[in-house]
């Protein structure tokens, strides 16, 4: 049975492929004799050697490294006009704040606002008890009209007394006795009348009312409390916020700075001109609506601090800014031409300094140090070390190092993240 019919036996099933059949199978198999010479023994050992060395070495020769690049977000430096700010930490103030307070002493008796609302100029808020102050009101009137009452007889008896003495039926001294007598009591009818002014006055004064419009703040007695001079005389608090005051202080440095922009655009070189322009950030981080102007700066600089006070008036319709609240307030100081401007998160800063790095047209990074300036909202300045359309690394930078090749990848253009190492070349 040759090969060709055991295969088909097996394909057909007819048999099946055990380890006794493969013995017997190859047993019928026809061996064929080879004869070799001793110089074509020694040859085929030569090749077989040379077969099996070159197996070998194929085996155990040393695989070429794949490269992984690593993958880094680019964007290029581009220059805008950046407005240079100085932020100072400024407090409002109320237009004007009043102290209701008690002019007179006496018993509480009524209250009549309610604490924290808006009250009108003239608007009655306290009264006092006044039953004291109404009968030495009523004395004064009574002791005046009997000081009238005499003025009145004394202005009789002269005009009796003028025509007798001019008929010699009266003497010189009946005449000045009248004279100093009707005298006299005009003066009493001139201090009674002040003595009643005075008391209706204190009277007034019982009846406690705001001197201006504005917000009043809780009382600070109750009730039943004996106020005025010999007790507590403050009694509640009244602003007037429609328009703030935001008073803060700035260096003399910023000052110059701001001051010298002034005059770049025009404007007279004198502190009296200086009159810019402040915004103001809320707590919330919100920008408010409205911008004050400077209307105050102290001529003299703190020589502790190097600061001086500066005051900036705006309105408030809203009445969003409260008295003795602290806000952030942001004044022009400069206007930077075709600034070099980056991303902040594209910088790094460490104890040597800032630096960035850059991607050079052939894809090799360069650590590059930067000086920065002032940060705009999510970007900063750089003053010097970079170059405008200059490619620079914003996202995958971590890993990165000087001299290694990246593949960089345009800002937005990237599918996925690829967190890998670069790995040297081959």
């Amino acid at each position: 049975m040759n090969l060709e019919r055991i295969f088909e036996r097996i394909k057909s099933g007819v048999v099946r492929w055990t380890p006794d059949f493969v013995k017997r199978a190859f047993a019928r198999i026809p061996r064929v004799q080879i004869h070799l010479s001793r110089r074509q023994q020694i040859a085929g050992g030569v090749l077989l050697l040379l077969v099996a060395g070159g197996l070998l070495w194929l085996w155990l020769r040393p695989r070429p490294e794949i490269v992984v690049l690593p993958v880094v977000e680019v964007e290029p430096v581009t220059t805008q006009d950046v407005n240079i700010y100085g932020e100072y930490v400024g407090r409002i103030r109320a237009q004007q704040f009043v102290e209701i307070r008690a002019r007179v002493e006496g018993y509480l008796e009524k209250m009549l606002f309610a604490e924290g609302t808006y009250i009108q100029k003239g608007q009655t808020l306290f009264v006092i008890d006044p039953r004291l102050y109404r009968a030495r009101a009523n004395k004064a009137a009574a002791q005046l009209n009997k000081a009238r009452a005499l003025e009145t007889k004394a202005k009789r008896d002269l005009d009796r007394i003028r025509p007798l003495y001019e008929q010699n039926a009266a003497s010189q001294l009946d005449l000045d006795n009248a004279v100093a007598t009707y005298e006299s009591a005009a003066a009493d009818v001139v201090v009674c009348e002040a003595d009643l002014t005075q008391a209706e006055m204190t009277l007034g004064y019982t009846t406690v009312q705001s001197p201006i419009a504005g917000y009043i703040s809780e009382r600070h007695v109750d009730i039943g409390t004996l106020v005025g001079p010999g007790g507590q005389s403050l009694l509640a608090t009244v602003v007037k916020s429609d328009t703030v005051r935001v008073d803060f202080s700035m260096t003399a440095l910023d000052y110059l700075r701001s001051k010298e922009r002034n005059v770049n655009l025009g404007q007279k070189d004198t502190a009296r001109k200086w009159n810019p322009y402040i915004t103001v950030t809320l707590a919330d981080g919100s920008q408010y609506p409205y911008r004050g102007l400077v209307d105050f700066a102290d001529p003299q600089v703190d020589p502790q601090t190097g600061t001086f006070s500066v005051r900036a008036e705006m309105a408030n319709p809203d009445h969003i800014l409260l008295p003795g609240q602290f806000t952030t307030v942001k004044l022009l100081l400069d206007v930077r031409e075709d600034a070099v401007v980056v991303p902040t998160k594209a910088v790094v800063i460490e104890k040597g300094g800032a630096y960035i790095f850059v991607v050079r047209p052939d894809s090799v990074v360069e650590k590059r140090f930067i000086e920065t300036g002032p940060e705009i909202g999510n970007n900063i300045v750089v003053e010097r070390g970079l170059a405008p359309r200059e490619d620079i690394v914003i996202e995958g930078y971590h890993k990165l190092s000087h001299g290694m090749r990246v593949e960089p990848v345009t800002a937005g253009s990237r599918t996925g993240t690829r967190d890998e190492e670069a790995e040297p070349e081959q």
